[in-house]
């Protein structure tokens, strides 16, 4: 057993260790983050061109969740419940999407500087919606391009991983094979930036890959959501197996974990909610980086505990920058950029006060 896992374990009267230290002293960090979500949410429905008091607020979610007519005018109803709601449940979902999806990769592959798009989840959702664009397929048309590419450049990734790899599942070569792939992934995009019509799909194209969540609508809520929920189920159930994995591949399978199983569920679920992430809200950056080290300085290294937490972060993190976006700024910029200089500084005071958290 580690150190990290000792000081987690005290042993108990006969020696054993009693209940998860996650259980007796954690707890209140989830409790407290999850309060903080909460209100985030609040505060974001109320803020913007027009502020809100609770009660409109209220009205209008119950009018339209129970199905009965709502006493709110038609202007405020339809801002409410169709402008800011869908942007509001978008962030929650893709910033805790991306961040879970961080913390997981991380700890699979023992490295820091893993992010969600490690294998090419994100670029080859920009391949996918840079050629729905293209083509002029639709909103819809679009997400669902982008999706299928991004698991589909996942599952290249992996397929060629494991054939160049021999079997084997090296770590490095699955990570090399999706360095590679997601510069083929940026080649095409460029590519079809490059054929794309200057005046008409190109702007297009680019803002898409800046990122961005004002485009999101209600009925663009569940093909996000389901895929999302999908996929950190087996991240949740399996966060306990990454601490194992971290012994290596050997070790976990003398400890009972089947190593290839473990990976193959972690990097399905990862994948599912990166491709659905990006491919409704473009590539947004740094939160699946940034955010997995803050969670770490929170409650340690213990996957178990900092995979919800980061999902809880991520979430509070993007929503924050959704309503600077929405609020302070006088024109609406892409939500990428702002992520990048929010997290580029932040990350760079992470690694300078906070190393113990990721080592």
């Amino acid at each position: 057993m580690s150190a990290e896992a000792e000081r987690d374990a005290p042993a108990g009267v006969d020696g054993a260790a009693p209940a998860d230290p996650w259980r007796r002293g954690r707890w209140p960090v989830v409790t407290i983050l999850s309060v903080l979500l909460v209100a985030t949410v609040a505060v974001s429905f109320a803020v913007g061109v027009t502020a809100y008091p609770p009660g409109t607020i209220v009205e209008v979610l119950l009018a339209h969740l129970t199905g009965r007519p709502s006493t709110v005018a038609r202007v405020d109803d339809v801002t409410i419940w169709l402008v800011r709601m869908p942007r509001i449940v978008a962030a929650v979902l893709v910033g805790g999407a991306l961040a879970a999806a961080g913390a997981a990769y991380q700890a699979l592959f023992r490295n820091p500087m893993v992010s969600p798009d490690l294998l090419g989840a994100s670029g080859g959702a920009g391949v996918g919606a840079a050629l729905g664009i293209l083509l002029s397929w639709g909103s819809a048309g679009v997400q669902l391009s982008a999706f299928a590419l991004g698991l589909a450049a996942v599952l290249v990734t992996y397929t060629v991983g494991t054939l160049v790899g021999r079997g084997t599942e090296s770590t490095l070569t699955l990570v090399l094979t999706g360095i590679v792939v997601s510069s083929l992934c940026s080649a095409l995009i460029s590519l079809t930036k490059y054929v794309a019509d200057p005046d008409d799909k190109l702007p297009q194209i680019t803002f898409w890959l800046l990122g961005g969540l004002e485009t999101v609508t209600v009925r663009g809520l569940l093909p996000l959501l389901v895929p999302v929920l999908v996929g950190l189920v087996p991240l949740m159930v399996l966060r306990w197996r990454l601490n194992v994995l971290a012994f290596g591949d050997e070790e976990a399978a003398s400890l009972g974990v089947n190593p290839r199983v473990v990976k193959a569920f972690v990097i399905v679920g990862a994948t599912l909610m990166t491709a659905a992430s990006v491919s409704a809200a473009g590539m947004v950056g740094w939160v699946g980086l940034v955010v997995p080290h803050a969670a770490r300085m929170l409650v340690g290294p213990d996957a178990r505990r900092a995979v919800p937490v980061s999902a809880l972060l991520g979430a509070i993190f993007l929503l924050v920058v959704d309503d600077l976006v929405r609020t302070v700024l006088t024109t609406e910029v892409p939500l990428g950029i702002l992520t990048a200089l929010v997290g580029a500084p932040f990350f760079l005071f992470l690694l300078a006060r906070g190393r113990r958290a990721w080592t």
